[in-house]
């Protein structure tokens, strides 16, 4: 009998049943309210004159009036720069002690993210409520004595004046309460390994030696290690050696696209839970097994705004014109996409994190990632977004009897000098008929998307489609230095972009 297993799962639904509902949007303000007292005498707080704004009788609107949106670049350069040279109180009380870099799917240099000690606190209480929502999966008590894979970015962290860096992800796995590390695997000493392969190599070498119940990470990533654990240990599927495997946590990215080529390496189904970690935050959880959308962390160390996502708002670089509307949680609606913007105990401030986002439901705060800024495909009208592409690929995926789990597009001109949608998808189908999935995809789009039905009676010429392995998806990242951790493809490409891309596959 697993005793210990029943005394967590008691711990556990004895916490759900005498936990109160949030409220959200009461959360919400709460959380603002707080933000701007604790940072009101930060030189930005002063600035932007947060003592006023806390005597105001709508403090969310004066907040929205009074700030302006910021993007990564535009706030490092104005501000967060200055932790760099010395300066303290900055955005946030104090220095942070940690720096996230993320070079995201889209920048070419490392960006440097401050994470506060309040933000580490706050992750961790994100992380508590993810551990107490396990009570609504009906999981069975002897899960809760398993060992839990988390493949994230290394946990070596580099020392840089008075604080540490690495990604979010290692930072977060750096910082695991001391009664969690007999769960924890691949463990500190593999986690510390910088080199992905290294790591990997590591995790297959000791594989059996571990009862793992659980996986966390970004879905192509996991794939890769579980292909690897397989492959070492010449087995059929990832069960044959973790028998106990019950769940997936993904993130980071939608796991949609990924669900059938994962799916085909475990023996058996098992419960795939959503999470929404940023390099700025943990954004979302989900929380009920009815639904894969995540509920927001609304009363956590994270203010939510959201702005309509239309292309009038939206300047070229992904970034938001000034006069873009922002909405609170009282007034958003459900099926719209938004522009998801944060302000934080990081000293982020109506910052733009570059992801859209819709409700699925209102009064539950819950949400689904539906694609990036700057990977709205928006040229000659045809408005796709990256979840209708992802549709888009599940459906190829029925109708070829394959998986596409990964793809990157550009809209240029051809030849021709006429607009075409180029596309390179990552799969095993083996001499496919290019013409073939082309004619499907434009059809699929077309169905899915009146914008791009009109786009394509007009400016749009047609679709051109390459099949290629997927490796060549990893290999690009890699060559990059983008493999493993918190990495994720970039979707759509610039012409540019997309010229070293072709050049890469064509020397591949």
């Amino acid at each position: 009998m697993a005793i210990l297993g029943n005394i967590i799962k008691g711990v556990i639904g004895l916490k759900d049943t005498f936990s109160s509902e949030v409220v959200h949007t009461e959360a919400q303000r709460e959380v603002l309210i707080d933000l701007l007292k604790k940072a009101k005498e930060t030189q930005f707080g002063k600035f932007y004159k947060f003592e006023e704004l806390l005597e105001s009788t709508d403090v969310q609107k004066a907040f929205a009036n009074a700030v302006p949106y910021f993007d990564y670049n535009k706030i490092n350069d104005q501000w967060w720069h200055k932790l760099h040279d010395g300066e303290t109180d900055v955005t946030w009380p104090g220095n942070p002690s940690y720096f996230a870099l993320s070079s995201g799917t889209t920048g070419k240099t490392s960006k440097r993210i401050p994470v506060t000690d309040e933000m580490i606190e706050a992750i961790r209480q994100a992380g508590i409520k993810q551990v107490f929502a396990l009570n609504n999966f009906d999981l069975p008590a002897d899960f809760f004595e398993k060992e839990i894979m988390m493949l994230g970015s290394s946990t070596d962290l580099a020392e840089k004046d008075d604080h540490l860096e690495g990604e979010i992800s290692g930072i977060s796995a750096s910082n695991i309460p001391s009664w969690f590390r007999g769960y924890y695997k691949p463990g500190i000493e593999i986690s510390q390994i910088e080199d992905w392969d290294e790591r990997v190599q590591r995790i297959a070498e000791r594989a059996k030696d571990w009862d793992i119940g659980a996986l966390s990470g970004i879905p192509s990533w996991i794939e890769l290690m579980l292909q690897k654990v397989i492959e070492y240990h010449k087995l059929n599927h990832i069960h044959e050696i973790w028998p106990n495997l019950q769940v997936y946590t993904s993130g980071g990215v939608a796991f949609g696209p990924y669900e059938k080529s994962f799916n085909a390496l475990l023996g058996k189904p098992i419960t795939v839970i959503d999470t929404y970690l940023a390099s700025e935050g943990y954004i979302a959880t989900q929380v009920r097994p009815e639904t894969d959308a995540m509920q927001l962390n609304t009363d956590n160390g994270i203010y939510f705004e959201f702005v309509p996502f239309k292309p009038k708002y939206i300047n070229e670089d992904g970034s938001l014109k000034n006069e873009a509307p922002s909405l609170t949680l009282e007034e958003v609606e459900r099926d719209q996409d938004y522009v998801l913007i944060i302000s934080t105990v990081s000293g982020a401030w109506r910052y733009l994190i570059g992801d859209t986002i819709e409700f699925t439901n209102v009064e539950r705060a819950e949400i689904k990632i539906t694609g990036r800024t700057k990977f709205f495909l928006n040229t000659v009208g045809s408005q796709l977004s990256v979840n209708k592409m992802d549709a888009a690929m599940r459906e190829l995926e029925e109708k070829f009897d394959t998986t596409f789990p990964e793809y990157t597009i550009c809209a240029k001109r051809g030849e021709d000098d006429e607009f075409y949608h180029y596309w390179y998808l990552g799969s095993e189908l083996q001499n496919a008929d290019c013409e073939a999935v082309a004619k499907a995809l434009d059809e699929s789009l077309k169905t899915a998307n009146k914008n791009y039905k009109v786009a394509r009676s007009k400016a749009l010429k047609g679709v051109k489609v390459k099949v290629i392995s997927p490796e060549l998806f990893y290999d690009w990242n890699e060559q990059n230095k983008k493999k493993g951790g918190q990495v994720k493809m970039e979707r759509v490409m610039s012409e540019d972009k997309f010229k070293e891309w072709e050049d890469f596959v064509s020397e591949a």
